[in-house]
């Protein structure tokens, strides 16, 4: 029985068939339209054409491949040489991006045949596996995820077997998460996010990240990792000396936010690495001691600061500040001045690195779909749990590779002062 309401205009749907396209043969589906539409049929739903079609075009599959198997086609005198043959089929039940369809899959008598559309056991397509690993990593829940696939295509499908499903990325993360990385990277952004972990008690954990742009000026995530308490300098350096191991031998500039320590673990790491403290990071940190009423005014008066000529001018902006807001607002002072080293690099640079330095905006549009991600969920079981659900949402970012290609345009004004600025860092082959 079909449901009503999903029903689809066939009429419609024949109009848009277009006869170029490639590998279609439009007049074939064209009739199929029109004689599902002059019969009542759906194209969708239980019973409707597309499940028609895939069960048929999924069992001639499979007998294509038994037929390769054995040497011959259905129905080939060929068969009748007393070695393996045809054996009939067996009834079975697969899960697609259509709903669920019995289909009959081929035997052969000695039981050598080996599927591949639909392997032995396999009851899913890959279509679907692929549909779940999306819909978790735009943040739906696994309750979620099994009711859109209860209401959309009908199919009644565990939490186990989603959440199996799911676990499939493990393998590819991993591999991910130890690939061999650049030898240089003209700019590498670090950042935590806080994602709550249930580990005897729900607890807000650290998910250290590390994005990078590389001398051909795409942007790539260098890694994900779970910390095990508050942000950290010590883990930090953790996570740096994994990236050096992993082929990190130089960065140009690393843009943090002001951790205490950070600086030192990266001086470690990569010594000849400048280091800028994110400037949008300290005005956030500013405000915390600031009253609303007061923001507009900070934020004008800090302004002349970072967007200062020379470091001798913003060191002049700044007394300024200090003369005219530091008996109100003394702790944004000192923020100043103990950030003020890490701060004040990027003056020096050409304008085009100090846009794209002076804050961390590359790397906050990946944490912004992290946060998607991890604000359905509530909280995770375990850190691999949330790991897995990070490293879906940023294999997410930019499928079509529209935002790769303008991110690239956009970096190149600012990779060529690099190349001046660092003479010969950024191609050490080339030295």
């Amino acid at each position: 029985m079909t449901d009503p309401a999903i029903t689809v205009d066939t009429a419609a749907v024949l109009k848009k068939i277009k006869p170029a396209d490639e590998g279609v043969d439009a007049e074939l589906v064209g009739r199929l339209v029109e004689q599902a539409r002059a019969a009542g049929l759906q194209l969708t739903g239980e019973g409707g054409l597309l499940q028609q079609l895939t069960k048929r075009v999924v069992e001639a599959a499979l007998d294509g491949e038994l037929a390769d198997h054995l040497g011959y086609d259905k129905g080939d005198p060929a068969g009748n040489n007393g070695q393996n043959s045809r054996n009939g089929s067996r009834g079975k039940t697969v899960l697609t991006e259509v709903g669920p369809i019995d289909i009959k899959v081929p035997r052969d008598r000695d039981g050598s045949f080996e599927p591949q559309i639909v392997k032995k056991r396999q009851r899913r397509l890959s279509g679907v596996e692929d549909m779940v690993i999306s819909l978790s990593a735009k943040g739906l829940t696994i309750g979620e995820i099994q009711a859109h696939l209860a209401e959309v295509y009908g199919a009644q499908v565990s939490r186990q077997t989603i959440s199996t499903i799911t676990d499939k990325v493990l393998e590819a993360m991993a591999e991910w998460q130890n690939r061999p990385l650049d030898p240089v990277y003209p700019v590498i952004f670090l950042d935590a996010i806080h994602v709550k972990i249930r580990d005897g008690k729900v607890a807000n954990r650290p998910i250290y990240v590390a994005l990078a742009v590389t001398v051909e000026g795409t942007r790539d995530i260098l890694g994900l990792w779970a910390g095990d308490g508050g942000e950290g300098a010590k883990f930090w350096l953790q996570v740096l000396t994994e990236l050096k191991n992993r082929g990190v031998a130089d960065a140009c500039m690393v843009v943090c936010d002001g951790l205490k320590g950070l600086p030192d673990a990266i001086g470690q790491t990569w010594p000849l690495a400048v280091v800028q403290t994110c400037v949008i990071h300290l005005l956030r940190n500013s405000f915390r001691y600031a009253g609303r009423q007061h923001y507009d005014a900070l934020a004008k008066a800090l302004r002349p600061v970072y967007t200062a000529a020379t470091e001798a001018a913003a060191k002049a902006r700044f007394g300024e500040f200090t003369e005219a807001w530091g008996d109100r607002y003394p702790a944004i002072v000192r923020l100043w001045e103990n950030a003020w080293a890490e701060f004040v690099p990027f003056v020096a640079f050409d304008v085009e690195i100090r846009q794209i330095v002076c804050s961390t905006n590359a790397i906050e549009s990946v944490n912004a779909r992290i946060r998607r991600a991890v604000r359905a969920r509530g909280h995770f079981p375990n850190e691999q749990a949330a790991l897995k659900c990070v490293y879906l949402a940023i294999m997410s970012v930019d499928p079509s590779g529209t935002g790769r290609r303008r991110w690239a345009i956009r970096w190149k004004p600012a990779l060529n002062a690099f190349e001046m600025t660092f003479k010969g860092r950024l191609n050490p082959t080339h030295n």
